[in-house]
């Protein structure tokens, strides 16, 4: 969509992606499930659209009575997974009609989790009420001052604990959104952090997302206070011929489509 004349790229503050996006997702959060809820499924807790599942590579460590916070949870499918591996989840979005879909697996699966309506900026718990946070490219891209964020989970996290968090690869913001091999020729610069902005007839933004580049996301927790223990860039797996948006078997074989950032708050 990026030849779309209300597609840009421009400086967006929290307030004005704040309001677009509440507003994107209260209002997709239908056409979102019924093309991708299969695939995340009700009970699971899917990383990427490459398909790791944290079932298989156990980024959070153990889950047994632990207390996770999952940020930008849209339908909360990993919290209820996390609630069923013994850990105790909160969920959390700043989405009405996503927590509307979370309430509704709930009653499919019969798995209750807390659901919170909430900013990620102003995380609405005590200091130290989490042994771990996560969540799979929720909040993080969404937001201006995402290095804030980086404080809020810091601030809510008990020493020694975990945070986990998926998002878009950098590297994929040289290039359009497209599947095919038009996504494959660089067109954009990595180093402009300019948001991709989607506008109404008024300039006013109905959907934003941040570019931040990999050293960008590690100045932003080192500054927060966290260490980073990993940083995962999952390979596209044979058989998977799926596409997710920009996502595809083409794309995925050539370089990295997500980036999965894995950090400690010291003991």
């Amino acid at each position: 969509m990026d030849d779309d004349s209300r597609v840009t790229r421009r400086r967006v503050g929290n307030a004005e992606a704040r309001r677009a996006n509440r507003r994107w997702w209260d209002t997709d959060a239908d056409d979102y499930q019924a093309e991708h809820g299969r695939f995340l499924g009700d009970l699971d807790f899917v990383w990427c659209p490459e398909g790791v599942r944290e079932a298989d590579v156990r980024l959070l460590g153990e889950l047994a009575g632990r207390r996770v916070l999952e940020l930008g949870c849209g339908a909360a499918a990993a919290a209820r997974w996390l609630a069923t591996r013994g850990a105790r989840p909160v969920a959390l979005d700043l989405s009405a009609g996503m927590l509307r879909h979370a309430a509704l697996a709930a009653d499919r699966t019969g798995v209750r989790v807390p659901l919170v309506q909430a900013d990620a900026l102003a995380l609405p718990f005590a200091d130290a009420a989490f042994d771990t946070a996560c969540t799979a490219f929720g909040a993080v891209p969404f937001v201006a001052d995402s290095a804030a964020v980086m404080r809020e989970v810091f601030r809510v996290l008990r020493p020694g604990g975990r945070w986990v968090f998926s998002v878009t690869h950098p590297m994929r913001w040289i290039f359009l959104d497209d599947p095919g091999e038009g996504g494959l020729t660089a067109v954009h610069s990595y180093f402009d952090r300019s948001p991709y902005v989607e506008q109404d007839e008024a300039g006013e933004a109905t959907y934003v997302e941040q570019h931040r580049t990999l050293g960008d996301r590690v100045r932003e927790l080192v500054g927060a206070g966290f260490r980073l223990a990993d940083l995962v860039e999952p390979e596209w797996p044979e058989g998977h011929e799926g596409i997710w948006g920009q996502w595809s078997p083409l794309r995925g074989r050539l370089f990295p489509g997500t980036a999965i950032f894995v950090a400690e708050k010291p003991a």
